[in-house]
C-alpha cells in the first residue's frame, strides 16, 4: 500500500512537499509521481528507483520539482518549488517492483501496480 499525503491550497510562487510512504522496503521498488488535472490525461511527473540508484524528473519540471527519498523510513519525497496555476492537479504516487531495460517505460502509468490515494495540489493566484 502507498499513502500519498502534503497536499493542499497554495499561491502561485510557493512550495509545497509531498510524501509517499510504502508498506514494504521502498528500496526494492521503483516509486513514481505522477498528476493528473481535470480532463487531462495522468502525466508523469518523477521517479526515484532502487532507493535513489535512479532518479528522473520530467524535462518540464526540471528545476522547479525535486524527488528524493528517506527509504530508512520508506518515503519518498517531492518537493516543489515555484508552484504555477497549471500545477493544480491529483498527485498520485505509483510503485512497481518490474525492472525493465527500456527505462523509458517508466514515464508511463500502466508500468505501475500499486497505486495511493492522490493529493490535491491547488494554486492559485
Amino acid at each position: 500500500q502507498l499513502q500519498a499525503s502534503g497536499g493542499g491550497a497554495v499561491q502561485v510562487g510557493g512550495s509545497l512537499r509531498l510524501s509517499c510512504t510504502i508498506s514494504g522496503r521502498s528500496s526494492d521498488y521503483v516509486i513514481g509521481w505522477f498528476r493528473q488535472a481535470p480532463g487531462r490525461e495522468r502525466e508523469f511527473v518523477a521517479s526515484d528507483s532502487w532507493g535513489g540508484l535512479y532518479i528522473v524528473h520530467a524535462h518540464s519540471l526540471t528545476g522547479r520539482f525535486t524527488i528524493s527519498g528517506d527509504h530508512g523510513k520508506n518515503t519518498v519525497y517531492l518537493e516543489m518549488n515555484s508552484l504555477k496555476i497549471e500545477d493544480t492537479a491529483v498527485y498520485y504516487c505509483a510503485a512497481t517492483t518490474g525492472s525493465y531495460v527500456d527505462s523509458s517505460r517508466y514515464y508511463f502509468p500502466e508500468t505501475y501496480d500499486y497505486w495511493g490515494q492522490g493529493t490535491q495540489v491547488t494554486v492559485s493566484s
